[in-house]
């Protein structure tokens, strides 16, 4: 077999080693006669993993090459390292069966298309899984084949739009601007993988998968979103589109979707399902599975009559298809198998088995599914099989599990796994040394380019023959003389030296480190970011019935967007409704006066309409705003204490700061990375810190924490964090010992768990300074606690330390820079933020190694819930259960104990002493607890990684924000995560908590970011920070109202007047609008309308009108006048004009304020057309010339004169 001329520096190093040709000589005869598997030993981890991507780069001709794997979390290691390599590399990760009648979340099922499809189509070079996701049955690949949708602009006949949508639902596509889809909190839009979307003439589809050929001939898949635009039935254009934006990104010529579902069942499918769910529901005597088979047959008898999903389809995957197809079907003889670690492969294929057969045996015991029907994978002797007729390698290190096995080959390479240096410039001269001693070809890793260059330039001063190699992704191991050392960036693999031809690739790195995507390549990865305050301040979209603010007359209920003819000219106007049978029907373009009621009232109906036109709302406004002067005169003198006081400035980062970031093990989120800089930037300056640092549990907010607090360690000075509890003191200083133990670093504890005499040592400790960094709880803000030189001060979970505690923590700051770390961030904190008073930086990424958390929504199910908990309990984790009662929390933990005798279970809510609940924690991260019924204390619990499944009943009470973080605590180790979120069967819900549940199976459905409705999370927190009253204001005028009066308040105090801006009606004989056949969706005219409304710029409207054009084809007459005067209004009130109205072919200009220089200079440049009258109304009229547009006159005509005034100032 042919070297591939495809390498890497890592996989030169393999093939440099004779042994290597060896074994791929026998690969290729093993390929040619039957085969027999080649066995691999003496590969240390980094060697192991170039060997396999050596294999992958060889193997032209049998791609892709399966990779099977004992864990996930390896399976991610390896694709990630290969596609580092240059290699397409994709992970196939195992089936979750949903047997219930309940939605799942489709992230892994998507993945899991996304291979199958890209296997198909030769998208992919390795594809890497375990071998229960190989063995578990999916679409068998004529059936993939069979529902493939072809699009392209030269005839590939789809049918149309009816054709392509009928194509689209039969591949399990959901239509997301269904009818009725809006009234249940979807946006219309495509947002996520398996949706689509119709729009006139333009369809919009996100497929899990498809692959794609651009205007050049070029080729490419992955999962895009596409935009179909049809003249007739014929496609006309077709591009790629971002659903972030929704704007087109590139055009392209043809485009081949994947379905979005494994198991598509038609009608036949559906009616012998049907069958079978009606013989057993003959046979059960017990109520409850009878209860759960007669929701089967309801929700079959739906599909089959009306269509739709059926969710439970996995149950009886044997119906759906004939055939039964695992992965294994998908690959060709010729493709090469690799299998690393044998032994431990086949531990894993036999625990899942005996979870499976366990599963099966009691759900056919209970009766709830026949035995016939009750297989849902290969048996293990399918991947046996399968690896007789492919060239299988074998990867054991120490040919664990052989005995028995007849080989192709043996072939043992000689290597090391070499220790990284981690900073210590004297090991890493010593290793150097014995290298070039050895006639070795060093290539060291340094894993970024500033680094690199530091260290090329180090060694050439030791007096090594050191260059600076770049990446090193075309470096050949030949060119690297022996005895000379090549310095690269990359350090994607584990340090291996291998012994026979002498090569050695080391790093500067830390063990753990090393084999981290290198900090260059992190950098490319950073995408332009918003601010802080702009991130917690995006708009929370409106809804029909939500309740709304308006600036002058209150709190009213949005009914939706009325289209009115009125002279004969046609416009869309917002409905409010007020109390009695108001309404006020308000032009589109004032769109920027009204905002969401976001308070405490805003859920339970229990809200006041305002009367309209009367005075009590100015009354209430006024009322809030003379209560807010006190806040105001605080956050003033705050600011300028902060301003005033001296603080120290930390140096710039120096190779101890550069070290400690790089020994962190993990690839950082480009937010941790943001967000660091930002707090070292402020480090750096001569005030003080005042910074909060907001983000979702499991977010990375310690490492980032940690990463100021070495700063300001190697400075010389002393650290505290301050934590609520003794338990969380405990993780905190477990974590920072494992962290800086390398870097001598002195960290002690300061709380319960430390006897009187430890505590006596550890205080004088720090009057010494012989402590750098002291972990405690509120002990800290003790009076007998002096510090030698406190430079930095960490406060965690600072939601949950009183006003009094927060008083002490400032006394004890003095003038030391504060860093408050925040999942739960409370509205005067988040309004300080906003008002300068306060820094903020926010984590919004989910750390990008952790496998998603499989999530579930279902009615309340005893069955399902009890085999949830079994399952998790079989697997040796942990549960939470989430019961928000306090009153009938022992009574749930009582049942669960019944039904699972061996458990443990205890329960866990606010009202129990401090100490106990630290007990619970103490139990359940040691393991001790199997299931722990709590109430949403577990919100700002410690980590239990254990703890792997997450039940809540009555989901449907918690907002969208609360149920993200709480799902956060699960999913947090290599194992995947389960959340299941229940609402009561059978009870009639209000239509509020109908339309938040719907919302939650959406973000079940789609996923959800950390900024979901995150000001709903912190109203919920405010009562207690701002003190009863000021929480009442809030309720009274809503949350942005609020914060607007207080920033009003703030200016006044500071003896500034607040801008006021004039407020312009524009009234002209033009149709204006977003005609509903143009853009039929309720819910997205709204959002457009309040883009529209804010308008500022010509840059603006041309922006918005190619974004209109993108998604919805060109846009007729009436939209174009709409942008035209949104931009007109906007520069009407920057010359202080409040009104602009047209009588035929007269324009009438209301001016608040008349100025004659600018308005004669005006007249000048038009002659006989502007007259002004002087009366009680003062006015200037414009007489319009035949033909002459109005809108493009005026616009300009306001442009000269925003041009004459700021030239006269």
């Amino acid at each position: 077999m042919e070297i591939s001329t495809q390498r890497s520096i890592f996989t030169g190093a393999v093939r440099s080693d004779p042994e290597y040709r060896q074994l791929l000589e026998s690969i290729g005869v093993q390929r040619r006669a039957n085969p027999k598997p080649v066995l691999v030993t003496g590969l240390c981890e980094g060697a192991c993993d170039a060997l396999s991507a050596a294999l992958c780069e060889d193997m032209p001709g049998g791609r892709p090459v399966l990779i099977v794997c004992p864990e996930e979390k390896e399976c991610l290691r390896l694709a990630s390292i290969g596609t580092s390599l240059g290699l397409r590399a994709a992970f196939y990760p195992v089936r979750d069966l949903n047997f219930y009648n309940m939605t799942a979340s489709r992230e892994f099922e998507h993945n899991r298309l996304g291979v199958l499809f890209g296997i198909t189509g030769g998208l992919f070079d390795v594809v890497l899984t375990t071998p229960d996701a190989a063995l578990g049955y999916t679409v068998p690949p004529s059936s993939l084949a069979e529902n493939l949708i072809s699009v392209s602009i030269d005839g590939g006949e789809c049918g149309g739009i009816a054709g392509l949508v009928g194509q689209l639902t039969a591949a399990g596509y959901i239509r997301a601007d269904a009818p009725g889809a809006e009234t249940l909190g979807s946006s219309g839009l495509v947002e996520g993988a398996g949706q689509f979307a119709v729009r006139g003439g333009i369809v919009d589809v996100a497929a899990p998968s498809m692959r794609i050929m651009r205007a050049d001939g070029s080729r490419d898949g992955g999962a895009f979103a596409l935009r179909i635009e049809f003249f007739g039935d014929e496609v006309d254009r077709m591009g790629l589109f971002d659903p972030a934006t929704q704007r087109v990104t590139e055009q392209i010529k043809s485009a081949v979707l994947s379905p979005a579902r494994e198991l598509l069942a038609g009608k036949d499918e559906l009616t012998a399902i049907a069958a079978a769910v009606k013989s057993l529901r003959r046979k059960t005597k017990d109520p409850r599975v009878a209860e759960e088979l007669d929701g089967e047959s309801a929700a079959l008898d739906t599909a089959l009559a009306a269509g739709g999903e059926v969710r439970f389809l996995d149950k009886y995957i044997s119906l759906v298809y004939d055939e039964k197809a695992c992965l294994l079907d998908y690959f060709s003889p010729m493709s090469l198998c690799l299998v690393r670690g044998n032994a431990a492969v086949a531990d894993r294929l036999k625990a899942a088995e005996w979870h499976a057969a366990k599963e099966a045996e009691e759900m056919v015991s209970s009766g709830v599914i026949a035995g016939k029907y009750a297989e849902y994978s290969a048996p293990a002797s399918r991947l046996s099989q399968f690896m007789s007729r492919h060239t299988t390698v074998l990867l054991d290190s120490l040919m664990q599990g052989m005995s028995g096995t007849e080989l192709g080959g043996l072939y043992g390479f000689r290597t090391k796994h070499s220790l990284g240096s981690a900073g210590n410039d004297a090991l890493l001269r010593e290793e150097l040394e014995n290298y070039v001693k050895g006639g070795y070809r060093i290539v060291l890793m340094a894993g970024s380019e500033a680094s690199a260059a530091n260290y090329a330039g180090l060694l050439t001063e030791w007096g090594f023959g050191a260059h600076d190699a770049g990446d090193g992704s075309t470096l050949d191991p030949d060119t690297v003389e022996r005895g000379s050392v090549a310095v690269i960036s990359a350090a994607p693999l584990a340090p291996f030296e291998m012994t026979v031809p002498r090569i050695a690739v080391i790093t500067v790195l830390s063990e753990s480190r090393a084999g981290a995507v290198s900090a260059s390549a992190r950098a490319r990865k950073r995408k332009k970011r918003e601010s802080a305050t702009e991130q917690i301040m995006s708009y929370a979209d409106l809804s029909v019935g939500d309740y709304v603010v308006h600036e002058t007359h209150g709190i009213g209920r949005y009914l939706g967007i009325t289209t009115m003819d009125v002279g004969g000219v046609t416009h869309d106007y917002i409905t409010i409704q007020y109390a009695g049978s108001d309404r006020l029907f308000m032009p589109v373009e004032k769109l920027d006066k009204v905002s969401k009621y976001i308070g405490a009232r805003a859920d339970d109906d229990t809200l006041r309409l305002s009367k309209f036109g009367g005075a009590e709302w100015g009354k209430t406004k006024a009322r809030a705003k003379a209560s807010l002067k006190d806040i105001a005169k605080e956050l003033i003198r705050l600011y300028a204490e902060r301003m005033r006081r001296p603080g120290f400035a930390f140096p710039k980062d120096d190779h101890f700061q550069r070290d400690f970031e790089s020994a962190f093990e993990y690839e950082e989120t480009a937010a941790q990375l943001d967000a660091a800089d930002d707090i070292k930037e402020d480090m750096e300056k001569s005030r003080p810190m005042d910074r909060l640092l907001c983000g979702d549990v499991g977010y990375g907010k310690t490492e980032v924490a940690l990463r100021a607090a070495y700063k300001a360690i190697v400075a010389g000075k002393q650290v505290a964090l301050l934590v609520p509890t003794t338990i969380l003191a405990l993780q905190h200083y477990q974590t920072a010992m494992s962290r800086m133990r390398a870097f001598a670093v002195n960290v002690e504890m300061l709380s319960r768990f430390r006897t009187d005499k430890q505590q006596k040592k550890i205080i004088a400790d720090i009057e010494r300074g012989d402590i750098d960094l002291i972990i405690g709880t509120h002990r800290l803000l003790s009076s007998d606690i002096k510090f030698h030189n406190l430079g930095l001060l960490i406060v965690d979970e600072e939601q949950r330390f009183g006003v009094a505690q927060k008083e002490k923590i400032k006394q004890a700051a003095g003038n030391v820079d504060v860093l408050s770390l925040s999942a739960t961030p409370i509205p005067r904190t988040l309004n300080m933020a906003m008002t300068g008073i306060r820094d903020i930086s926010v984590l919004d990424e989910a750390p990008g190694d952790r496998l998603p958390v499989q999530t579930y929504v279902l009615e309340h199910d005893d069955i399902i819930i009890i085999d949830a908990i079994k399952r998790e309990l079989r697997r040796g984790g942990q549960v939470f259960y989430l019961h928000n009662t306090v009153e009938t929390i022992d009574g749930i933990a009582a049942q669960i104990s019944r039904e699972i005798p061996d458990a443990t279970v205890v329960t866990a809510h606010g009202k129990m002493e401090k100490e106990r609940l630290e007990e619970i924690w103490a139990d359940m991260t040691d393991g001790r607890i199997d299931v722990l019924v709590c109430t949403t204390i577990i919100e700002t619990g410690v980590d239990v990684p254990n703890a792997n499944t997450l039940i809540v009943d009555n989901a449907h009470r918690m907002g969208l924000s609360q149920l993200h973080q709480l799902r956060g605590r699960v999913g947090r180790s290599s194992r995947r995560a389960y959340a299941y979120f229940t609402y009561p069967r059978g009870r009639a819900l209000t239509e509020i908590a109908e339309k938040r549940l719907e919302a939650i199976r959406e973000y079940a459905e789609f996923g959800a970011g950390f900024r979901i409705a995150l000001r709903d999370l912190e109203i919920r927190g405010a009562g207690s920070i701002l003190g009863a009253e000021q929480h009442g204001h809030l309720d009274d005028v809503g949350y942005d109202m609020y914060v607007k009066l207080l920033n009003e308040a703030v200016l006044e105090e500071k003896g500034e007047k607040p801008v006021e801006k004039a407020e312009c009606t524009v009234t002209l004989s033009e149709d204006a609008y977003l005609p509903a056949s143009y853009v039929p969706s309720g819910a997205q005219r709204m959002a457009l309308y309040k883009r529209i409304a804010h308008i500022t710029s010509q840059e603006d409207a041309d922006e918005l009108y190619d974004e209109l054009t993108d998604r919805y084809g060109e846009p007729p007459a009436a939209t174009g006048a709409l942008l035209d005067i949104a931009l007109l209004r906007h520069r009407a009130e920057l010359c202080g004009i409040t009104a602009v109205t047209q009588n035929g072919s007269e324009i009438r200009m209301v001016p608040s304020e008349f100025d004659p220089v600018i308005w004669q200079e005006l007249s000048a440049s038009m002659p006989s057309r502007l007259r002004a009258s002087l009366g009680s109304t003062t006015f200037v009229s414009l007489r319009l010339r035949s033909g002459e547009d109005p809108i493009g006159i005026i616009n300009r005509l306001f442009e000269k004169y925003i041009a004459i005034r700021d030239k006269a100032e």
